[in-house]
């Protein structure tokens, strides 16, 4: 079967999709241009359907941290499908990459697997309610949790790239029950917390700012957030979809020393295939049925064939991985602030932001030159280097971009 070109794939998708596309910010529409076609992947390499050969750092937004095709997840999938399945029942598969996600997040006692990081959000964020009686929920400007009604407010990653303030389709009532704090601002969450006193089930946040660009909490907010969330008699959710087992082996809890009552998890838990998981104290998540009164299911949650891939990503993960890969991210941020550049980076996670300085909240991210970014992103493409398409995502490293790659992005961003 013939792959076709960029262009003629590009024409029947926009006969097929919204926009032409099955997630917005595939659209290019924040970067202007078009959007590319992908046939391939290996290791740190991504082609298109023109046989166009780019570094990649979009990585699928996350999960491909030992990059394309690794050989023992691809095996992982193999074995796993030849096995048949779903079976509509628990296979050992769930529970060991269970016990393996246990194992290095010790917050996380029990777990329900589902199919996204949206489904895990909007579950967690339940378990808070139900546990607390309360309605409330606060989250923070730029914060991205899903695409869930009650999350889409004041949200940052393709929300913001696409300059949509929520959702049409979300009610008033809904959006009502979402108040919004201003990351790495404690005050305001007091603020929030006392005005509401209460009536706040749970704090949710992305304990590393990752759906506005990388913005780093600063020194003393999570436990800040910690501090108020005991006293408020509220749940503190952490958003690891982004920085679970990326940032440091056990997320960003055991990156900061902070531990959170719920974590919410995705993307590499499934090495690359659609999945999500929330979990925390035994007693929160023993409120999910069966076992207690919060009602959530799914059909293909656990499915045999993600967990074999998660499992196999996870397993490569040692530290000698995140020592490599520190050292490599090191690299690339000094390159490009030898550049010229404003970089955020935690871990294999960074954004070069067009602004003075890298920005501490959302407002700040707001203020980058997003003109600049484009033309940036670009001159990038044309290089051979694939970045994400919008100022407020982070890049991606995985252990497979080597120092040749590295070099050719430097050399591109100097150019």
């Amino acid at each position: 079967m013939s792959i076709g070109t960029v262009a003629a794939w590009r024409e029947r998708a926009a006969r097929l999709f919204p926009g032409g596309v099955n997630s917005p910010v595939r659209a290019y529409r924040a970067v202007g241009g078009e959007q590319p076609i992908m046939v391939r992947g290996q290791a740190a390499f991504a082609w298109d359907a023109d046989g166009n050969r780019y570094i990649d750092y979009v990585g699928a937004f996350g999960p491909l941290m030992i990059g394309h095709a690794h050989p023992a997840v691809v095996e992982a999938i193999r074995t796993a499908v030849e096995a048949g399945g779903p079976f509509g029942a628990t296979t050992p598969a769930e529970v060991r990459l269970a016990e393996l996600i246990r194992s290095r997040m010790p917050s996380i006692e029990r777990l329900r697997f589902v199919n996204s990081g949206t489904e895990a959000a909007m579950s967690a964020l339940r378990v808070a309610r139900a546990a607390t009686g309360r309605d409330l929920v606060i989250k923070f400007e730029g914060g991205y949790h899903g695409h869930a009604d009650s999350m889409l407010v004041d949200a940052g990653s393709g929300a913001v790239t696409l300059s949509i303030p929520g959702s049409a389709g979300v009610t008033k009532s809904v959006a009502a029950e979402t108040l919004v704090a201003t990351y790495n601002d404690l005050s305001s969450v007091a603020a929030q917390l006392d005005t509401h006193r209460g009536m706040v089930a749970a704090v949710i946040v992305e304990p590393v700012a990752a759906n506005m660009g990388v913005v780093p909490p600063a020194p003393g907010f999570l436990t800040g957030l910690r501090q108020l969330t005991d006293r408020a008699g509220a749940v503190l959710i952490f958003d690891e979809v982004i920085t679970g087992f990326r940032v440091a082996p056990g997320g960003a809890q055991e990156l900061y020393g902070v531990t959170p009552d719920l974590t919410v998890l995705g993307k590499i838990i499934g090495g690359g295939l659609p999945v999500g998981a929330y979990g925390g104290r035994a007693e929160l998540i023993d409120l999910v049925a069966p076992a207690g009164p919060v009602y959530q299911a799914g059909t293909l949650s656990g499915h045999p064939v993600v967990m074999a891939a998660g499992e196999a990503t996870l397993l490569q993960l040692t530290p000698d991985v995140y020592t490599a890969i520190e050292a490599r991210a090191d690299r690339l941020q000094e390159g490009l602030r030898r550049a010229g550049m404003s970089v955020a980076r935690v871990g294999s996670l960074l954004t070069v932001f067009f602004r003075d300085m890298a920005p501490v909240n959302f407002r700040e991210a707001k203020e980058c030159d997003t003109l600049a970014f484009g033309k940036f992103f670009h001159r990038m493409r044309a290089a051979g280097v694939l970045l994400p398409p919008s100022q407020f995502e982070a890049w991606f490293l995985s252990t497979a971009h080597y120092d040749a790659g590295i070099d050719a992005t430097l050399a591109a961003a100097s150019s």
